[in-house]
């Protein structure tokens, strides 16, 4: 998955989510990359899963990311 700009979106990033809740990006199953210990996600086939400051883990798809807005570029590993 990749944010408006076509900047791929990374674990370990920092993201905005809808303009007022944030998360951290744990697994993206579109590229294979994932943090320490969250491989698990795999099955999942698509998308990034998103530790959020609303609901714990939300699993987000290319429809469903409306406006994921990077705030800090982390480092995966």
């Amino acid at each position: 998955m990749k944010y408006e700009d076509g900047t791929d979106i990374e674990p370990g990033d920092v993201v905005q989510i809808d303009t007022q809740y944030r998360g951290r990006v744990i697994a993206s199953m579109d590229t294979n990359e994932y943090l320490p210990g969250e491989e698990g996600w795999a099955y999942l086939g698509a998308g990034i899963m998103v530790d959020t400051d609303f609901g714990g883990l939300v699993h987000y798809t290319a429809e469903t990311a409306d406006d994921l807005v990077l705030i800090q570029r982390g480092a995966a590993a």
